[in-house]
């Protein structure tokens, strides 16, 4: 007799499927770790992505990356999450991991780009809303995402939009937990990050999320720093360098050298000038369409000091979600012009094959206290029962 999957809070969870189940019509995608194919589930006709991992890849079989995807979109189950239906495992010489996601054919980056397609406040508003609301689902059953990004939000046919690819996701640590401070891709890298810490919460998102909101409005990236020290320039520039009196603590970060006896030049060279903070008018001529209340929420999202920035939960409340334009409804949303499906790119996270690019980068992760090497060996134990 089959076993059946597990049941949490009503739900359904992914089990370890059967590979006759689906169908693999055609690859399209591939990277170093990962295999991306679009096929279809033989009992329902439903098209989905099956991502094929390389087992063979890693030392010990099994990259962690993968594993942390599997348990967090298996315990994730939420309208604005990508699903994860099932996971099997293929035979043969080449035994290998493959997870079954809903099909999604665009992400949030593609509409941005895409200058023939009009959108407005309303529209902004409803992605904004989606966004918050599955990450505020993450955040509550304390799982950090830490790689938000346009493109790591996926759009469904029916314009809901949802949050995908956790191959750098992790449990909300604990105050004493050192954890790497190289996550989330640049542009969206919060200024605690570009410090060094190695001690941070879940607002980590929050300040993505707020660079994400930036980019819908100027419809182009809001700081798209060429390299590290290049960020936190353009983030201070933005939004003024911290100082003990702004952000306490924050000349004790690992990588703060600013000196606030410098005053800013239009090239300082080190780039260790002081940059004082944007008044009101001057954000209101950045964002020269947005409303006070949007204006209110985007600025909380990306306060500098991740004690006072926003959280989710407050995010939802927001007086910007209750004013006019209400959001649009997700079918009303636009869209890309109109594809056949079976000849566009399945979206599973960033480049359709990777985690997040994580499996490529990943190097040198989280400094495994005790705690974390046991959240570890749980993961694994996972992986044990998958095979």
């Amino acid at each position: 007799m089959e076993e059946k999957a597990p049941v949490a809070n009503g739900k359904k969870r992914p089990g370890v499927g059967r590979r006759d189940r689906y169908i693999k019509e055609r690859k399209v995608g591939e990277g170093t770790y990962a295999v991306v194919y679009l096929g279809r589930q033989l009992s329902t006709s439903r098209v989905v992505a099956i991502k094929k991992i390389k087992v063979g890849q890693f030392k010990d079989g099994l990259d962690m990356s993968a594993i942390r995807e599997i348990k967090f979109l298996s315990e994730l189950r939420h309208e604005n999450v990508i699903e994860l239906i099932d996971v099997f495992i293929s035979s043969g010489t080449s035994r290998s991991l493959n997870l079954v996601l809903e099909y999604l054919s665009a992400d949030l980056e593609m509409v941005i780009k895409d200058r023939s397609i009009v959108f407005t406040a309303a529209d902004i508003k409803s992605w904004m809303r989606m966004t918050i609301a599955g990450l505020y689902h993450c955040h509550r059953h304390n799982v950090l995402h830490r790689d938000l990004k346009p493109n790591n939000l996926l759009l469904s046919p029916s314009g809901h939009l949802k949050l995908a690819d956790f191959g750098l996701a992790r449990q909300q640590p604990g105050p004493y937990d050192v954890m790497t401070p190289t996550v989330v891709t640049r542009w969206y890298r919060a200024p605690e990050l570009l410090l060094g810490s190695k001690t941070y919460t879940r607002k980590v998102d929050m300040w993505a999320v707020g660079a994400i909101f930036a980019e819908l409005m100027l419809r182009t990236p809001y700081l798209p720093g060429q390299t590290d020290l290049d960020q936190l320039d353009l983030t201070f520039r933005a939004l003024g360098t911290p100082t003990e009196q702004s952000w306490p603590g924050v000349s004790l970060l690992p990588d703060y050298f600013y000196d606030p006896a410098k005053t800013s030049t239009a090239d300082t060279g080190k780039k260790s000038g002081v940059y004082p903070a944007p008044s009101r008018d001057e954000m209101r001529m950045r964002f020269s369409a947005a409303s006070e209340n949007a204006l209110d929420l985007l600025c909380q999202m990306t306060t500098l000091d991740p004690a006072k920035r926003i959280d989710t939960r407050d995010a939802l409340g927001s007086e910007y979600f209750r004013e006019h334009p209400r959001p649009t409804q997700p079918e009303l949303l636009p869209k890309l012009s109109k594809r056949d499906d079976t000849e566009s790119d399945v979206k599973v996270g960033s480049n359709n094959t990777g985690f997040s690019g994580a499996l490529r980068r990943r190097g040198k992760d989280d400094a495994k206290s005790e705690v974390n090497k046991e959240r570890e060996r749980g993961l694994a134990d996972i992986a044990k029962k998958l095979f």
